[in-house]
């Protein structure tokens, strides 16, 4: 590609190099005419006398043959000792009697000069999906979080204090080494696989009965911005795996999908929407009470469909990829 100050673009090369073989204008005349120098000009007049316009278009400068090129076998067992060891060049190097630099350099061509290309567990190359329409497919978990004593809890008042509010919090019950116990808020979560919008609702349980509730909700809810649920893919906790589950996804039309077992990154997106809910809502700012954060959650569920940029979907926020949607730029 020519830089921004290039003399010749594609199109005035082709212009200088008619000017000398269909116009048979002298080199040197043309070259005077656009500026540039005489072997410059007879490059781009043979070039189109061979090849035609085809021959206008840059060239890769990479040379046809290179002796001093890292052999293959070399390049695999970098690769593999990356993959599996997870060394780095500087170790690589040493094992296979290579510079770091060079072992660097394959790793780049690679593109394995980062890990996070590679999955932590199996040592694969990172398999991403996204299903082509929303509704394709949706997720759906249970994120749990301690309920927050009256008064603050620890991460914004200390461990002392929070202790103390802890201990004052009305309702509060107490374990049988009589440490006081807040709780836990259940926060059921589904989002769609393809535009990433999500749907919450924080509970007091995780049972079958209350996640068969949240998926009949959610399923209106996303049929009203015009989604059809197709699949539901859930990990194997006892609400997902029971006789309600099944049949209520059934009677709603919806294939049910399974991760494998102890492999959560088949789940991913949701696992990463729970960091993201952790940090832009539970754990963002202080909550004097319980039921403060709570009454936050619908806010910023909002502000995350609507209006949070979201980098999987190219920095746009996920209710962008739903269209005619009454507020859908509110």
């Amino acid at each position: 590609m020519s830089h921004a100050n290039a003399a010749l673009t594609p199109r005035h090369r082709l212009r200088l190099a008619r000017l000398i073989v269909d116009d048979h204008k002298s080199i040197v005349f043309a070259a005077r005419i656009y500026n540039v120098s005489w072997p410059t000009a007879k490059r781009w007049a043979d070039r189109y006398a061979e090849m035609g316009e085809d021959g206008m278009s840059d060239r890769s400068s990479r040379p046809h043959h290179m002796p001093t090129k890292t052999p293959q076998v070399l390049v695999r067992q970098v690769v593999h000792l990356r993959w599996k060891k997870r060394l780095g060049p500087v170790a690589i190097g040493a094992k296979l009697g290579m510079p770091a630099s060079t072992v660097h350099s394959v790793l780049v061509r690679c593109r394995l000069n980062k890990l996070h290309h590679v999955d932590v567990r199996t040592g694969e190359v990172v398999r991403r999906y996204e299903h082509d329409k929303p509704g394709a497919m949706i997720h759906v978990d249970v994120k749990k979080l301690g309920n927050i004593p009256d008064g603050g809890g620890w991460r914004y008042v200390g461990r002392k204090q929070g202790n103390r509010n802890k201990a004052a919090t009305n309702g509060v019950k107490r374990s049988p080494s009589r440490h006081a116990m807040t709780g836990t808020a259940f926060v059921h979560t589904v989002i769609d696989d393809n535009s990433r919008v999500a749907y919450a609702e924080i509970h007091d349980d995780e049972t079958a009965a209350t996640a068969v509730g949240v998926l009949r909700r959610a399923v209106s809810w996303f049929s009203a911005r015009g989604i059809t649920v197709e699949r539901v893919l859930s990990d194997n906790g006892s609400a997902y795996k029971s006789h309600l589950w099944r049949d209520t996804c059934h009677d709603l039309g919806i294939r049910v999908k399974k991760t494998r077992p102890y492999r959560p990154q088949t789940n991913g997106k949701i696992e990463r929407f729970h960091r993201t809910m952790a940090d832009g809502w539970a754990f963002s700012r202080f909550y004097a009470t319980e039921s403060a954060r709570r009454n936050a959650l619908p806010a910023w569920i909002h502000e995350y469909n609507h209006h949070r940029p979201h980098t999987a979907i190219g920095g746009h926020p996920p209710i962008s990829r739903l269209t005619n949607l009454t507020g859908q730029y509110i």
